[in-house]
């Protein structure tokens, strides 16, 4: 009842619209036609509850996987991890809705049964610091840390480390250039209700290369069909989306690359905003 109060209800996920609806029209016993709802509430009016996605403002990170200096930095940050054959990337706050352990274990097992190697798969995880003085997020980061130690102890060698593991964030410039140096993204997260690195990564392909690996828990996944969507719960799934991801040919990743930046650079957070108050305005020119 107090979300009618506004003109424009706005979600992140179709599904989510809906359930409001429904929950509007069983629990309050008000007219829902479509998005629309009837509101008795300070005079009658109508509401509406619809999905606006958000998105990123893409300009910065295109012009930024264009710069020479980052290319540059891109391709320093392969040869200081070795120059494996794929680096697959993890970038979130150190959460534990964002499925990193999931992801860890299941990179883990590709090493213990031989599906991958050392020297040729790396994974980089980005784990920015996130309530650290929350006894459940403490312990979440020393469950990873663990795992993260385990399997570097037994599967790194001299010259390749398995997980390159950054409990810290980093400017725009480095990570468009660790976006540049991953052959994919690893978006694993148990629920979230948009995933905006998701974007980011697409945004900064303009090569048309790179896979994305992408929770179906996530917001960003009713609008990215083409990346490889994966269930993080399922980990013989998940295994086999990152072998997926490894082994992808050139000329899919391509495809799906164009498909996903076509997406991404169409509805970009200016056409958010656009769409979102045209939305107001409909309302209010319908009054």
């Amino acid at each position: 009842q107090g979300l009618l109060g506004a003109d424009v209800v706005g979600f992140q996920r179709a599904q989510d619209a809906t359930n409001f609806l429904t929950a509007v029209r069983r629990r309050l016993r008000l007219d829902v036609k479509g998005s629309t709802v009837s509101v008795p509430y300070g005079g009658p009016r109508t509401a509406v509850a619809r999905a606006f996605p958000i998105s990123i403002d893409t300009t910065p990170y295109t012009d930024l996987a264009a710069r020479p200096d980052v290319r540059a930095r891109a391709a320093e940050i392969r040869e200081g991890l070795g120059n494996p054959r794929k680096i697959l990337l993890g970038v979130d706050r150190l959460d534990y809705t964002k499925g990193i352990r999931h992801r860890i274990k299941a990179f883990g097992e590709l090493l213990d049964e031989g599906r991958i190697s050392v020297e040729d798969v790396t994974l980089v995880q980005v784990a920015s610091p996130s309530r650290e003085r929350v006894d459940a997020y403490v312990q979440l980061r020393d469950e990873i840390e663990l795992a993260v130690a385990r399997i570097n102890g037994d599967h790194d060698t001299m010259d390749h480390t398995a997980i390159r593991y950054l409990h810290q964030g980093f400017p725009r410039e480095e990570m468009v250039a660790l976006y540049l140096a991953a052959d994919a993204m690893l978006v694993t997260a148990l629920r979230d209700g948009m995933n905006l690195v998701a974007k980011e990564y697409v945004a900064t392909r303009g090569d048309q290369r790179g896979v994305l690996v992408l929770s179906e828990f996530t917001g960003a996944a009713d609008e990215l069909r083409q990346a490889v969507l994966v269930n993080p719960h399922d980990i013989e799934g998940l295994k086999d989306a990152i072998m997926q991801a490894v082994d992808m040919p050139p000329r899919e990743q391509s495809r799906r690359m164009r498909a996903l930046r076509k997406r991404v650079l169409e509805n970009d957070v200016n056409a958010w905003s656009r769409d979102f108050l045209a939305a107001l305005e409909n309302v209010r020119s319908a009054r």
